[in-house]
């Protein structure tokens, strides 16, 4: 009989904000799935649930390029698809995690969907976007009223940015570490930077929060770096 195949969304990087159901499922799965980039040795996300790991339960690393379009990276995606259909077709329940939640801006995204095609039995569980987890952290609300809240990558092109912010209320940048210098002038020109809050690595050993962008804006920064921001009223 073949396995059960779980996406684990496992928050932001505090381990009690993971879900209760989350943990059940940890805690009696066979074998992990722990995704890294190609420059990192290690694993946040599995950092983030060791703790509630059964002993004895299979860890297997999966190596996932950083790119924008899936298709050119296929054939990585589907090797790994093809070692998750192994350990599934040998009775074991499998659970792949993901930081903050699977559905949102996640690697995970491509493999459920070429699981899905392999009529797999799947079951995603929601965790804690790190946006969301900033917002209660730092005692920043998001959206008051009728508030348009916009959710961009600061990864996409500078004139997609600039138009996105022209139509926001609030606005949540992510991944703010290629362009931080760039991001901190849009904001300028929209009225935006007063009001703007930078956390990188929140709730990490080396967590950063900047509230003073321009001051700040050379710096070099982690790729968990994300700001809230609203329009100023002034």
């Amino acid at each position: 009989m073949q396995g059960k195949f779980y996406g684990i969304g496992v928050g932001p990087g505090d381990p009690e904000l993971l879900t209760v159901k989350a943990i059940k499922i940890l805690k009696k799965v066979d074998a992990i799935i722990s995704p890294k980039t190609e420059k990192k040795s290690d694993s946040l996300a599995l950092s983030i649930v060791q703790s509630y790991l059964r002993y004895g339960v299979e860890i297997f690393y999966q190596t996932f390029p950083m790119v924008r379009d899936f298709a050119e990276s296929k054939i990585v995606f589907e090797k790994n698809q093809q070692e998750i259909l192994n350990l599934l077709d040998a009775g074991k329940n499998v659970a792949f995690l993901t930081l903050g939640d699977p559905m949102f801006y996640s690697t995970y995204i491509y493999v459920f969907q070429l699981l899905q095609e392999s009529g797999v039995e799947i079951e995603t569980v929601p965790g804690v976007p790190a946006f969301l987890s900033i917002s209660s952290y730092i005692g920043k609300p998001l959206t008051f009223g009728n508030d348009i809240l916009t959710v961009i990558p600061a990864t996409a092109d500078k004139e997609k940015i600039s138009n996105a912010l022209k139509f926001s209320d609030t606005t949540v940048l992510m991944k703010v570490y290629k362009n931080f210098s760039e991001v901190v002038d849009l904001l300028a020109d929209e009225s935006m930077l007063d009001e703007a809050a930078l956390v990188s690595r929140q709730g990490l050993a080396d967590e950063k929060i900047i509230t003073n962008l321009q001051a700040h804006k050379s710096d070099k920064l982690n790729y968990l770096s994300t700001i809230l921001t609203r329009r100023s009223k002034k």
